[in-house]
């Protein structure tokens, strides 16, 4: 049995002739330790359905099982129990709290564990503050660092409390070439070490770095498709190759 499962999830908001179905009816698993992103035109659903991935959007009608768990059959309390153990969030916008420092603002996942100490939890976040590059600028502001190290912090905030499925929306929609560079290496990183991945983006360049893309359109599931090539964007050669060498984003003019 697969780690994830989505089994005909619906997202429909409004009732009667006004009505709209964001998600309409997507089935799909991922084994544990895949990388998979999700593509789509903007509108297409699949920010809706990372937020149900998520637990923080309940479906209309479907099943979304993780582990075993099917996770909207689970009480409120339970389903903030499931997301503070599998999960670590990158949202497009970085949501850090501008009058934290950085690694305050990383340990804001920690701050419901009660069987830690604070020094513990900003050991913790220290920790994933130097897996991310940044160590040394644990406390400054978000307002002291810059966008793409604004990033870094969301990712060591996801990542801090070591979650076995990291979920990702458009993690590099507001970063140039090298910041994103930068964070997909992050995430090649975290893959290989055997965290389970999904990321959201319109990129092609990023969704290549996936093991598996999910082509989403129009509220449904409508392609999927392996990358098998070698790229090199920077030089612009595409050759066939095994797929652990994964490619490099071209580097900013």
């Amino acid at each position: 049995m697969s780690y994830l499962q989505v089994e005909n999830l619906i997202k429909e908001y409004g009732q009667g002739e006004t009505a709209f179905k964001a998600v309409k009816g997507i089935s799909f698993e991922i084994d544990q330790g895949e990388f998979v992103a999700v593509m789509g035109e903007s509108g297409s659903g699949k920010s809706t359905l990372l937020s149900m991935m998520g637990g923080l959007n309940s479906p209309s009608s479907g099943i979304y099982r993780v582990d075993d768990l099917e996770v909207y059959s689970l009480d409120q309390d339970q389903r903030a129990g499931f997301r503070r153990e599998f999960l670590g969030f990158i949202f497009q916008s970085f949501y850090l709290i501008p009058y934290l420092t950085v690694v305050e603002n990383v340990m804001i996942p920690l701050v419901t564990v009660k069987m830690m100490t604070t020094r513990e939890k900003r050991t913790m976040a220290e920790d994933a503050l130097q897996r991310v590059g940044l160590k040394g600028k644990e406390n400054r502001l978000p307002s002291d660092i810059s966008g793409g190290e604004q990033e870094r912090v969301a990712v060591a905030r996801a990542i801090v409390n070591e979650p076995p499925i990291l979920l990702a929306d458009e993690p590099t929609g507001n970063l140039d070439r090298r910041n994103t560079q930068t964070i997909m290496d992050m995430f090649q990183d975290l893959n290989a070490n055997g965290m389970t991945i999904i990321m959201v983006t319109h990129s092609h360049e990023c969704a290549q770095f996936a093991r598996r893309i999910l082509q989403i359109s129009d509220g449904l599931l409508v392609g999927e498709e392996r990358p098998v090539k070698k790229i090199d964007l920077s030089s612009g050669e595409v050759n066939w190759a095994d797929r652990d060498t994964l490619p490099k984003l071209a580097s900013q003019s």
